[in-house]
C-alpha cells in the first residue's frame, strides 16, 4: 500500500463512516478497485483507521463523554454494544470472507436504498413526537441488534443503528447522534481485536505501514469531523432519501458493470 493508497481510503472512511451508506462497502470497492484488497495490511488498515474516525466523535460530543459523568449513558452504550461484541467474535472468519466479496456489498446497497426512501415515510410519526434521550436498557438492547446486522458488508453501521434509534422513538437528530456515540466503543473494540489478531496470527508490522496507519488515522479524524457536522444538518432538514437514491445508484452501477460481462478483479 502506498502512501496516496492510504490516505484515499482514509478520506473514503471519515466520509462515510458516520453517513448511512457503508464505510466497509465503500473501502472495499475502494481497495478492489485500487488492486490491494486482498492484502493482509489492507484488511487491517481499514479497521483500525476507524479509530482516527472515531476519535472526532469524541472531540466533538467532549462535553458528553468527558463532563458531568452519566453512568445511564454508558450504560445504556454498554448494553448496546453487547450484541456487536458477541456476534463479532463468533462470526470473525466468516465477516472477513465477505469482505472480498463487492457484489455482496452491491446487492446490500441497493436493498438498503430502498429502504431509506420509505424511512421518513415509515417514522414521520416518531419523527413528529421523538424523544431526544432513550427511555430504558431494553430499547438500548434492540438498538445494538440492529447495529450488529451491520457486520453484512454494505449494509451500513451507521444506517442500522439510526433505524434501530427511530424504531425506539427516537427523533432523527437524536438517533444519529446515539449511533455516533455507540461508534465509539464499538470501533474502539473492532480495532483493538483486529490489531491483537492480527499480531497473534504472526502478522508483523513494519514501520512503513505503522507511518501509514498513523497518516491514516489523521486523515480519518479530520475527515470525519466534517463529514458529522454535515450529516446532521441536512438530515434534520432533509431526511433520508438522498442517502437512499445514492445507495441505489452506486449498487446499480456495480450490478450492471457485472452483468454486462465487465472484469471486476478491479472491483
Amino acid at each position: 500500500m502506498s502512501i496516496l493508497q492510504a490516505i484515499i481510503l482514509a478520506i473514503v472512511e471519515g466520509l462515510t463512516e458516520f453517513l448511512p451508506v457503508s464505510s466497509t462497502g465503500h473501502l472495499i470497492i475502494t481497495s478492489s478497485i485500487m488492486g490491494i484488497a486482498k492484502e493482509d495490511f489492507t484488511k487491517l488498515f481499514t479497521i483500525a483507521i476507524q479509530f482516527g474516525a472515531i476519535l472526532s466523535v469524541v472531540v466533538l460530543y467532549w462535553k458528553r463523554f468527558a463532563g458531568k459523568v452519566d453512568f445511564d449513558f454508558y450504560k445504556k452504550l454498554f448494553i448496546a454494544l453487547i450484541p456487536a461484541l458477541v456476534l463479532g467474535a463468533l462470526l470473525k472468519k466468516k465477516i472477513h470472507a465477505l469482505l472480498e466479496n463487492p457484489i455482496g456489498v452491491a446487492i446490500a446497497f441497493v436493498i438498503g436504498g430502498v429502504i431509506f426512501l420509505l424511512l421518513d415515510k415509515w417514522f414521520k410519526e416518531a419523527e413528529e413526537r421523538g424523544e431526544s434521550e432513550l427511555k430504558s436498557d431494553a430499547s438500548a438492547f434492540k438498538i445494538g441488534l440492529f447495529q450488529a446486522i451491520a457486520m453484512i458488508p454494505g449494509v451500513s453501521r451507521s444506517a442500522a443503528s439510526i433505524i434501530g434509534g427511530l424504531t425506539q422513538k427516537l427523533n432523527k437528530k437524536a438517533a444519529a447522534e446515539f449511533s455516533f456515540f455507540l461508534a465509539v466503543p464499538t470501533m474502539f473494540a473492532a480495532t483493538c481485536k483486529e490489531l491483537y489478531d492480527f499480531y497473534k496470527e504472526g502478522g508483523g508490522i513494519t514501520h512503513d505501514e505503522i507511518s501509514l496507519l498513523v497518516v491514516g488515522n489523521v486523515v480519518a479524524f479530520i475527515v470525519a469531523m466534517l463529514a458529522i457536522k454535515s450529516f446532521i444538518n441536512y438530515l434534520t432538514k432533509h431526511g433520508f432519501k438522498i442517502f437512499g437514491y445514492y445507495r441505489i445508484i452506486v449498487g446499480g452501477i456495480i450490478l450492471i458493470l457485472y452483468f454486462c460481462g465487465v472484469e471486476l478483479t478491479m472491483l
